[in-house]
């Protein structure tokens, strides 16, 4: 069965975003070895599945750095460009991106179906609410949480309205040169 993977940057209290989606606290610029980690956890994807909201930007976002031969991101760009992508929504009927399928069905299921497919990793990248979702259905296999060093007191968590608790087996913590650190889970389903 494929692996979900969760890459995501959040705050030292546990916020991927601000009370209004504000992402000023992320640190940036990034150092190499933090970019040769993300690399290395992106290799094995062959799909990457987002919630309706961040697809809006995500999906342009990279397919303009793609496009950009000037940008020092560019391969990166191709790689979530050339993957493909599910767009989880409700509001959409037709995918307005290319490489991009739309999934209406129920979240459980419809991830439950693709994890059972062959291929490589499969990782999402979303908003608070989608991935909310996915860690309260117990979907994900594995946390890669980017710990950046701003607290920010509110926010937008992703482990809220969970209905019982779920372990979670460090694997690795790295601290990286420009002060994030790693903290890279995997579910302890026993």
């Amino acid at each position: 069965m494929r692996k979900l993977k969760l890459q995501v940057q959040t705050t030292v209290d546990g916020f991927i975003a601000g009370e209004n989606g504000e992402m000023d606290w992320m640190t940036f610029p990034w150092t190499e070895d933090i970019e040769r980690y993300v690399n290395e956890l992106t290799e094995p994807v062959d799909t990457i599945i987002l919630g309706r909201n961040l697809a809006e930007g995500f999906i342009p976002h990279w397919a303009g750095v793609a496009a950009d031969h000037s940008n020092p991101e560019q391969a990166s760009g191709k790689k979530y460009t050339d993957t493909a992508k599910i767009v989880f929504t409700k509001t959409l009927d037709n995918s307005k991106w290319e490489n991009t399928t739309l999934a209406k069905g129920d979240i459980v299921e419809e991830v439950t179906r693709l994890k059972a497919l062959p291929g490589g990793d499969i990782i999402v990248y979303g908003g608070a609410t989608f991935v909310s979702s996915l860690v309260k259905n117990g979907l994900i296999d594995e946390y890669h949480l980017f710990v950046n060093q701003s607290a920010i007191g509110n926010g937008m968590p992703i482990f809220r309205n969970l209905s019982e608790k779920q372990n979670l087996k460090l694997i690795k913590a790295i601290p990286f040169e420009c002060g994030i650190a790693l903290l890279n889970y995997q579910v302890n389903k026993d």
